[in-house]
C-alpha cells in the first residue's frame, strides 16, 4: 500500500506546511538525511495549547502529538516535492510538551506522533526518540516535535 493510500485511509489531508515564525527554515537536506525543524500542535482549528497535567489533559496531549505528526507529514512531503514514497525511514522524533511540574507520561503523550509514523510508514516509520517535559514552548502550543528522516 503506498503513503498516499495510507493517509487516505487514515483519513488525513496534508495541511499547507507551517512558514517559519523566526530565523530558520522549515526543514534541510544534507546528503540523504532531512532535518525537519519543530512542528506545533497546530491546525486549521487554532490547535493544541495550553500546559499538560494542569488545564490539557493526557488524552487531548496525545492528540495534540498527533496533530505534530500530520504537520512533520506535510513539511517532510513539501521537501520531497509531494514524494512521500522517497521515504526511506524516520530515523528520529525530537518530543517536546509543555507540562505541570508533576505531569510525567511524557513518552505517553509523543506516542501519539510515534504511532502515527508507524501507521503511515509500517515499519520504515519505527525510529529512535526522545520525550522532554518543557516549561514553555513557543506561542502556547502543548506538545512540540522535530524529526530526522532518511529519505532517496
Amino acid at each position: 500500500m503506498t503513503v498516499a493510500a495510507r493517509l487516505a485511509e487514515l483519513g488525513i489531508n496534508l495541511p499547507e506546511p507551517a512558514k517559519a515564525v523566526a530565523n530558520y527554515v522549515p526543514y534541510v537536506q544534507t546528503g540523504n538525511l532531512l532535518h525537519i525543524s519543530g512542528q506545533l500542535s497546530n491546525d486549521a482549528a487554532g490547535g493544541l495549547k495550553g500546559t499538560v497535567g494542569a488545564d490539557v489533559s493526557q488524552d487531548d496531549a496525545v492528540k495534540g502529538a498527533r496533530m505534530c505528526g500530520v504537520n512533520l507529514l506535510a513539511q517532510i512531503s513539501a521537501a520531497l516535492d509531494g514524494d512521500l514514497e522517497r521515504v526511506v525511514r524516520v530515523v528520529k522524533l525530537g518530543g517536546f510538551v509543555q507540562v505541570a511540574g508533576d505531569f510525567e507520561a511524557i513518552p505517553a503523550v509523543i506516542n501519539g506522533c510515534s504511532d502515527l509514523m508507524v501507521e503511515v510508514f509500517g515499519d520504515k516509520g519505527r525510529h529512535a526518540r526522545s520525550a522532554v517535559g518543557v516549561y514553555k514552548l513557543p506561542l502556547g502550543f502543548a506538545v512540540e516535535v522535530d524529526a530526522i528522516v532518511e529519505v532517496r
